[in-house]
């Protein structure tokens, strides 16, 4: 099941982040070596609308989880001034579990961000920058800041930023911690200061974000590749992937596999190649697979007879009832417990409840104690098919997707491993009862 422009593996001069693990230096003189800030007046030269055009042509959809397609959200933000000036904010909170390729980027390639900012910025009439970063994050705000202090100190930041008549200032901002703040409306209520709550939509942040003005929410991943795709072409970039489902992508591998890393690839490369090229495969061997969760906690788990031939893009694993996500792959071997990995998902996801919404305020509570009751095999049958029931009842109720988020990792454990839930229950009885 090879697709389109999935070569076997992405060769390293298509390769944007060209410093993912730290080898070289992460400083300017490194990026600069590395081909950031080559001609970045030149690009800003050509125009608002030449940029939005490249964006959308490259057929990039955003890596922060959504997919929703980068160069169209750009262009929902007005090209005109009311009086009220445009912000970028910058996405770079990454609390979702499993999920570490943001980071890697920002304590890594910071350049490749900076001047992403730099240029996303101009492209939507915005002077100011906002990076809101995970507090916990400290080497990789540490490392920002000094990328940040040395483009300005070098005119690349800042007034007539490059030489091309565009000021823009980049600010750091440090998170506590909450995974609620990666929500971009939530993230824009603790930027201001205030609890980090979802806010209803509309007004969509394009509107009406930061202070009241035009805010587009991107993540860092998004921001960092747009200075490649501005460079080398949107074509360029669309032709990897399939259809729908174009460029490179960062893929976080954890779990169960010989070597974890985060490494660059192409779209819709086969999940079983992903693993076993990079990772040096399963650990015990594929047929010691039980379960990959294909993009961050949030999305539901896969068993080895899907991920078998699964395509890792958003309509690949959309076809399949989960998701792409993060594209933080987890996986899980024969030796796992999968219903206590998915209840301990449950209760991050009832600690992590903002608490505005009631079903996700009630159901994360309730969904994480009949999942405690589950590991131990001291629930009812009928209680597997009241706790699908719960799910639904939070899942597409809620302001944010953080209903959704909690709903359906229980959802898939059910959906694929409901002989196992019924295995423990009546294991269980047969102990009381003896």
């Amino acid at each position: 099941m090879q697709a389109k422009g999935t070569p076997d593996m992405l060769q390293d001069k298509d390769r944007i982040f060209t410093n993912l693990y730290g080898f070289q230096d992460f400083g300017l003189k490194g990026a600069q070596s590395r081909g950031n800030w080559d001609g970045t007046k030149g690009l800003i030269e050509k125009g608002r609308d030449w940029i939005i055009d490249e964006m959308k042509s490259s057929g990039m959809r955003g890596r922060g989880g959504a997919g929703f397609p980068t160069g169209l959200k750009w262009s929902f933000m007005p090209k005109e001034s009311d009086g009220r000036p445009s912000y970028l904010v910058v996405n770079a909170d990454e609390g979702e579990p499993g999920t570490c390729k943001d980071r890697e980027i920002m304590r890594n390639d910071p350049h490749t961000l900076i001047e992403g900012c730099l240029l996303a910025g101009f492209a939507m009439n915005a002077h100011a920058g906002y990076i809101y970063i995970r507090g916990e994050f400290y080497h990789e705000a540490s490392n920002l800041q000094i990328a940040i202090d040395q483009a300005y100190e070098a005119g690349l930041l800042g007034k007539n930023a490059c030489g091309s008549g565009w000021d823009f200032d980049l600010y750091v901002h440090l998170g506590a911690g909450a995974y609620i703040c990666g929500e971009e409306t939530a993230l824009i209520e603790s930027l201001e200061g205030k609890k980090g709550q979802p806010r209803l939509k509309p007004p969509f942040p394009a509107n009406a974000g930061l202070y009241g003005c035009p805010t587009t929410v991107n993540n860092v991943e998004s921001i960092a590749a747009v200075p490649s795709i501005l460079r080398r072409g949107g074509a360029w970039f669309s032709s990897f992937g399939r259809e729908n489902n174009h460029g490179t992508k960062l893929f976080a591998i954890s779990g169960h596999v010989e070597k974890p890393c985060t490494v660059e690839e192409a779209m819709s490369i086969p999940l079983r190649e992903l693993i076993d090229k990079h990772c040096g495969g399963v650990r015990g061997g594929w047929d010691n697979l039980l379960a990959v969760i294909p993009g961050g906690s949030s999305v539901p788990l896969m068993p080895k007879d899907v991920c078998d031939n699964v395509l890792m893009d958003f309509d690949g694993l959309r076809e399949v009832g989960s998701g792409l996500g993060t594209a933080a792959v987890i996986v899980m071997d024969k030796s796992t417990d999968i219903v206590y990995a998915i209840a301990r998902l449950s209760e991050f996801y009832k600690h992590e409840s903002c608490g505005q919404c009631t079903p996700c305020r009630e159901g994360t509570g309730w969904m994480a104690r009949i999942m405690a009751r589950m590991v131990r095999g001291q629930a009812t049958l009928d209680e597997i098919d009241m706790l699908w029931d719960v799910t639904k009842q939070v899942e597409g109720h809620t302001i944010c997707a953080l209903g959704d988020a909690a709903a359906w990792p229980i959802q898939g454990l059910i959906r694929h491993f409901r002989p196992e839930m019924e295995r423990r229950i009546k294991e269980y009885r047969a102990r009381i009862a003896a």
